[in-house]
C-alpha cells in the first residue's frame, strides 16, 4: 500500500477515457503522499510544503511583516504565511482566480502589467520584507523556449524585489533544472549577502523545479 492509502502505482479505472498525459497525471496525484496529506491539513494545494520545508530550512517568515506572494493561486503559499506569521500583512496576485483566503489581499491581474508593481505595494501598506514567487510559465512543450519563458517572470519578481524590498528582506522564486542563468544570479548576489538553490523534498523527483532563496537584502 502507498502513504495514500492505495496500492502503489494504483492506475485510473477511466484512464482509457482520457489523454495519456492527463490519465498520467491523474495516477500521480492519486498516490503522491503529499496530495493527501496537503488535503488532510486543509491546505490549497501539496506546494504548501514546499514553502513550509524553505521555511524550516532557512527560517523565512520568523521575522515576516510584509509580504508579496506572485502567483499566489490557488493559494497554498499565502495560507502557510498566514499560519507561520499571523501578524503579517499579505497581498497576492496571479493571472488565474483564487478563492478568498483571509488576510490576505487578492489581485486577479498580470503580474507584468505596468501598474501591478505599485498597486502591490499600495495594498501592503508599506514596502515587503518578504517577496515570493512559485510562478511558472505555461508550457508550450519546447523545453528551451519553456525555460526562457519561465525564467522571464523570475527575472521580472526578482527586479520587483531589488525594487521594493525592506533592507533585511528576502527573495524566493521558482527557477528550473540549472538554477538561476548567470546573468541573474550575478544581480541577485550584488544585491543579497546570501543566495542559494534548494530543491524541496515536497518538489516531485521528475521535476525540473528548484528554488533560489535570496536572503539579507542591502537596500
Amino acid at each position: 500500500m502507498s502513504r495514500s492509502g492505495r496500492p502503489a502505482g494504483e492506475r485510473l479505472k477511466t484512464a482509457k477515457r482520457r489523454t495519456a498525459s492527463s490519465a498520467r497525471w491523474l495516477t500521480r496525484q492519486l498516490n503522491d503522499p503529499y496530495v493527501k496529506a496537503a488535503k488532510d491539513a486543509g491546505w490549497r494545494s501539496r506546494a504548501a510544503f514546499k514553502l513550509i520545508e524553505l521555511d524550516q530550512k532557512y527560517a523565512l517568515l520568523k521575522n515576516a511583516h510584509r509580504v508579496v506572494d506572485l502567483g499566489v493561486a490557488p493559494g497554498g503559499w499565502s495560507q502557510v504565511v498566514r499560519k507561520q506569521a499571523p501578524k503579517a500583512a499579505i497581498v497576492g496576485i496571479d493571472l488565474l482566480p483564487t478563492e478568498p483566503l483571509e488576510g490576505v489581499t487578492l489581485f486577479q491581474m498580470d503580474f507584468m502589467a505596468d501598474e501591478a508593481p505599485a498597486l502591490l505595494v499600495e495594498a501592503l501598506g508599506g514596502q515587503p520584507d518578504l517577496v515570493i514567487s512559485d510562478m511558472a510559465a505555461n508550457t508550450v512543450g519546447h523545453k528551451a523556449t519553456d525555460h526562457l519563458r519561465t525564467m522571464g517572470l523570475v527575472e521580472t519578481a526578482a527586479h520587483f524585489a531589488i525594487e521594493h524590498l525592506e533592507p533585511g528582506g528576502a527573495f524566493v522564486a521558482k527557477v528550473l533544472a540549472g538554477g538561476t542563468d548567470t546573468e541573474l544570479l550575478t544581480l541577485l548576489k550584488r544585491h543579497f549577502t546570501s543566495v542559494k538553490h534548494a530543491k524541496p523534498p515536497a518538489s516531485r523527483k521528475d521535476s525540473s523545479e528548484w528554488y533560489v532563496i535570496a536572503q539579507g537584502f542591502k537596500g
